[in-house]
């Protein structure tokens, strides 16, 4: 049950942060709008890193872990905010939600063990949230929406090494520390470079979507971490409802349609929760 409370979770807080980072990408461009979101939550836990995680957890092998889940997921973040800034939500985040499975693939390659049962209905919720998360429009299929599309797709690999390295990582040491990395590279290889060039750009309307953006890495890291001391494959495929949960906010924010396909979809993900709720109780 923490597994599925753990992913989902971190599915809720993760659309939050894609739809405000979709709004700022478009209001002050891709750079600004990561080192914005790295920034502010490199200040939102910095004090509780210095206070509350034993420098003694690590390890040369946990630093090797939280800095691969750090940059693949301020790489997969970068790319993901310029698909974010011309295409659609829905498309992009279909793609991206494949991250989930990329990970469950990872951890079962490295000797997790799920039931058949378990791994079906996974399988099954995987399938509707790409169906809830794809948006057929005919304008999407324009050069910069097929261009934002590809690109999703490293994304997705990027996101989903992130998830396995992290969650590894987060049964080892205190998740804090997993915090770090990412938003640590952000900072500096992000932020500071568009300071000096004074490029770094930031409005009155802007703010409130990063720093939305960037407690929803935060606290949406920290629930996934929560879910998968308990079952990473769970966790990592629940999180990825992401999608489903921003095609609707897409579409209440953006205009974006919701289809028949995505209807479907967001039944059978519905279907696939209760059916993993129940089994975990």
């Amino acid at each position: 049950m923490i597994a599925l409370l753990g992913g989902l979770g971190a599915a809720l807080c993760w659309t939050v942060s894609a739809l405000c980072a979709t709004a700022a990408s478009r209001s002050i461009g891709s750079a600004s709008t990561l080192a914005w979101v790295m920034g502010l939550g490199l200040v939102l836990i910095a004090l509780p890193t210095a206070l509350l995680a034993p420098l003694s957890q690590l390890t040369p092998s946990a630093v090797a872990l939280i800095a691969l889940a750090g940059g693949t997921n301020v790489i997969g973040l970068r790319i993901e905010y310029v698909a974010f800034r011309r295409g659609k939500v829905g498309v992009i985040s279909a793609i991206a939600s494949t991250e989930g499975m990329i990970a469950a693939v990872i951890a079962l390659a490295f000797g997790a063990h799920l039931a058949v049962r378990t791994a079906a209905v996974l399988l099954a919720v995987a399938g509707g949230v790409v169906l809830a998360a794809w948006h057929p429009d005919p304008s999407s299929e324009s050069a910069g929406g097929v261009r934002s599309a590809v690109l999703a797709i490293p994304v997705a690999l990027l996101f989903g090494v992130s998830l396995y390295a992290a969650g590894r990582a987060g049964s080892e040491l205190s998740v804090l520390w997993v915090l770090v990395p990412a938003r640590l590279f952000g900072t500096v290889f992000m932020m500071v470079p568009l300071r000096l060039s004074s490029s770094l750009r930031l409005t009155r309307r802007a703010f409130p979507l990063v720093a939305g953006a960037a407690a929803g890495e935060v606290v949406g890291i920290i629930s996934y971490e929560l879910g998968a001391r308990h079952g990473l494959a769970v966790a990592a495929v629940l999180a990825s409802q992401f999608a489903a949960l921003a095609a609707l906010g897409a579409f209440l924010l953006f205009g974006e349609r919701l289809s028949r396909f995505q209807l479907a979809g967001l039944v059978v993900v519905a279907a696939g929760v209760g059916l993993l709720a129940a089994g975990q109780t």
